[in-house]
């Protein structure tokens, strides 16, 4: 099967899967504000990023180790798999360990990461975080054995053991939240099926490669080992400073305002993410196919499908930022009333790191797709350290959250200035001059139209509710994609990706 055609299923089993735990998860998440306190929601959003944190120790081999599949998976060589699949989880049970130890020792801190507790007491916040330590820890010993599948273009294999793993998940904590208001039992049955999951992903893949149970497994060669572990130790300084860039401000927020303002701030996070996951679902899904590309075609070949991928990612950022810019706190505020409403310019820092998320997106899958790591390896932990001195100084001013984002912001436009530079040198030879005029252009064009859209909303939300913000979103699709058509439906980018459209409801 082609890339095109992988790609185009890794997308659909993507979407459905996503429609359907993101409909699930937004009735939790009603529920579980409605029957447990906002406190208990913070704890849970502080706690996901904690561990977040946490995986840091994986350090990039798992990438390093995908990239290093796509040569051998493209020719076919078997035992060169088999070799590098057990470097892989050799590593990543190391890494369990590790985790786990680091996850223990940070136990006498938590009290220190939680302002404002309310009724939790210092003995509900250790078994609370006890309870997500062991799920972080168990899925890194299944984890790895998900890079053959990925490397081999069959993303909708995970996709779909994950969706439904989450569905089920989802609908037995409303469950539990309906019936109990048990925060104990809600993370117990996210971590019990989670274990279900595990175990049976762990069969089902064995069952799938069954050569990779085979005992007589030649180790790498000193040169292919080497490049594994250059690429990791350059991933390093990447997964750092990645994780001190965005990781850390539910740590800020928790820390310096209070541990319910993380809750807050998380609401607005699941209705960002549940879009943002649908816009990424496209993204993440070509990655193997890049590295496929990388593998067998010419630079200048390469060079055309970066493009066009760079394009159709600023229209659909572009798209999703003017959307949120115009409807997301009037969708909180008709969702959860005035009381869980953030700062406006919060916001708007919030969502214009979002916008310019985009152009990193397709920048990092790229790269990582190209295995171009250690050119910038610096950079990440440049980006972190400037986002936490900003956001660390910033938030205890009377900015408050807002420097929070203005410190994300600030950091993540770093890379969005230097990565153009060092992919274009290093994966086209080429200036990346184009690049950033083409960067003025987007921008530009997604400004006029959400200002247009501001204009248009004034009218249409002067009266509030569900109804008001679904016409509201009509619009904004009509004038985003009508002006994006006007403006570039004549570039090649566009006619390239049309021309697949048409092929493949042509079925071609």
């Amino acid at each position: 099967m082609g890339r095109t055609k992988q790609a185009a299923r890794n997308i659909a089993f993507g979407y459905v899967g996503q429609i359907a735990t993101a409909l699930m998860s937004f009735i939790l998440r009603t529920i579980f504000i409605m029957r447990l306190s906002e406190q208990l929601l913070g704890i849970n959003s502080l706690y996901t990023n904690v561990l977040s944190i946490l995986n840091m120790a994986e350090l990039g081999i798992g990438t390093a180790l995908n990239f290093s599949l796509y040569g051998p998976v493209a020719r076919g060589e078997r035992e060169k798999i088999k070799s590098y699949m057990q470097l892989y989880r050799k590593a990543y049970h190391i890494i369990a360990m590790v985790v786990a130890g680091i996850g223990i020792a940070l136990i006498p801190f938590l009290e220190y990461l939680v302002k404002k507790p309310g009724n939790i007491t210092k003995q509900d916040m250790i078994l609370y975080y006890l309870i997500f330590l062991f799920n972080t820890v168990s899925s890194y010993f299944v984890a790895y054995k998900y890079s053959l599948i990925n490397a081999e273009q069959k993303n909708y294999i995970q996709t779909n053991i994950n969706t439904i793993t989450k569905i089920a998940v989802v609908f037995c904590q409303i469950i539990v939240v309906l019936t109990t208001g048990n925060f104990y039992l809600f993370l117990i049955t996210d971590a019990v099926l989670q274990l279900i999951q595990k175990i049976f992903v762990s069969g089902y893949l064995d069952k799938l490669y069954p050569y990779l149970k085979e005992k007589d497994i030649q180790p790498l060669s000193k040169e292919e080992s080497d490049t594994v572990w250059s690429k990791t130790k350059a991933l390093v300084f990447h997964k750092v400073g990645d994780v001190a860039r965005l990781q850390t401000d539910a740590l800020i927020i928790s820390s310096f305002i209070e541990v319910a303002m993380a809750g807050v701030v998380d609401n607005y996070n699941m209705i960002v993410s549940t879009v943002s996951n649908f816009v990424n679902i496209i993204f993440n899904s070509v990655i193997s196919g890049f590295g496929n590309l990388i593998a067998t075609e010419s630079r200048e070949k390469q060079y055309e499908m970066f493009k066009v991928y760079r394009f159709f990612a600023s229209w659909v950022y572009g798209f999703s930022a003017v959307g949120f810019m115009v409807l997301l706190t009037p969708l909180i505020r008709v969702w959860l009333g005035d009381n869980w409403i953030l700062a406006p310019a919060a916001v708007y820092c919030f969502l214009t790191d979002y916008y310019f998320k985009g152009d990193r997106i397709v920048l990092s899958n790229y790269k990582t797709a190209a295995g171009v790591f250690e050119q910038d390896k610096y950079l990440a932990l440049f980006q972190g350290f400037v986002n936490l001195v900003i956001s660390i100084t910033l938030v205890q001013t009377p900015l408050g959250i807002t420097g929070v984002y203005i410190g994300t912001v600030v950091s993540g436009l770093i890379a969005n200035i230097t990565k153009p530079i060092i992919i274009y040198k290093a994966c086209f030879d080429k200036s990346a001059g184009r690049y950033f005029i083409e960067t003025l252009e987007y921008l530009c064009s997604m400004v006029v139209v959400l200002g247009i859209c501001m204009l248009i909303s004034e009218k249409v939300l002067a009266t509030l509710n569900i109804g008001t913000v679904i016409l509201m979103a009509m619009i904004i699709t009509v004038v985003f994609n009508g002006s994006y058509f006007i403006l570039y439906g004549r570039s090649p980018e566009f006619q390239y990706l049309w021309g697949k459209i048409k092929q493949r409801f042509a079925g071609k």
